[in-house]
């Protein structure tokens, strides 16, 4: 379970003016939660905050019951995995390399991985549809291959809690379709997802929990099916939206 308390974000430098203030919502096993909001309402900076790689302006974020800050690096990394926005990759390495290094907190100091860790790695390439691109640099790969590279590359680490930022960033129709169908699945399992998106019709379809930001301190979290409604999306994106029943799933068109 990841839950805040009170938690407080803001702008680098600019602690006085929260983009979101004192929020309180609880993300639990086999719950996939929906992050949304306009450019700049904090999506990215309340995941990384949620994922302890920055301090919150105030409140705080537990894992278990238990403060992120308690946990040792490692240990936090076996449970918690996040995809960034963007990635570049540091140095020269296959697409199997970068997948690999997905299992470092898995492995002990000065160790190298074993067979189980590059079949987990092997797995996580199939599952994102990469098999055969195994030995290609990851610099030779399109922009929608490389994203399903660093998908892989946090699948392959197995977290119980999935950080994603923008994670159908630069994928076709097919792909998008199959990462939320392998979202699901780890939801299933008793996984826990928290993805940014910018598709509301997408996250009625498939999130559970849903978080709004409006950029200002506000927010609105609950059950997907309660928070996401035409007025609130409205304001939330500043142009009047209307919502539809398209094949029995919920679609937001502009009014």
């Amino acid at each position: 379970m990841l839950s805040a308390h009170q938690l407080t974000v803001a702008r680098p430098g600019s602690p006085d003016s929260a983009l979101v203030a004192q929020l309180n919502c609880v993300v639990q096993p086999g719950q996939f939660m929906a992050v949304l909001g306009c450019n700049g309402a904090g999506k990215t900076l309340t995941l990384h905050t949620l994922a302890g790689l920055r301090p919150a302006a105030s409140g705080e974020v537990r894992m278990d019951g238990r403060a992120l800050g308690a946990w040792q690096p490692r240990e936090r990394a076996r449970n918690l995995g996040l995809l960034a926005q963007v990635e570049e990759e540091a140095f020269p390495a296959t697409v199997l390399e970068c997948a690999l290094a997905g299992r470092h907190p898995h492995i002990g100091f000065w160790s190298w991985e074993g067979e189980a860790d590059e079949a987990a790695a092997r797995a996580a390439l199939v599952a994102c549809d990469l098999s055969g691109l195994e030995e290609r640099e990851i610099h030779t790969l399109s922009g929608g291959e490389r994203r399903r590279a660093q998908l892989a590359t946090v699948l392959a680490q197995d977290p119980r809690v999935l950080l994603l930022d923008e994670p159908l960033n630069h994928l076709d129709p097919r792909h998008q379709r199959q990462l939320l169908q392998l979202l699901r699945a780890r939801v299933a399992q008793g996984g826990s997802v928290i993805a940014t998106l910018h598709d509301a019709a997408v996250a009625a379809r498939h999130a559970d929990v849903v978080l709004l930001l409006y950029g200002d301190g506000r927010w609105d979290f609950g059950p997907a099916a309660e928070v996401l409604e035409a007025g609130r999306l409205s304001e939330l994106y500043g142009v009047p939206l209307r919502a539809h029943q398209v094949d029995g799933h919920l679609v937001f068109v502009e009014d």
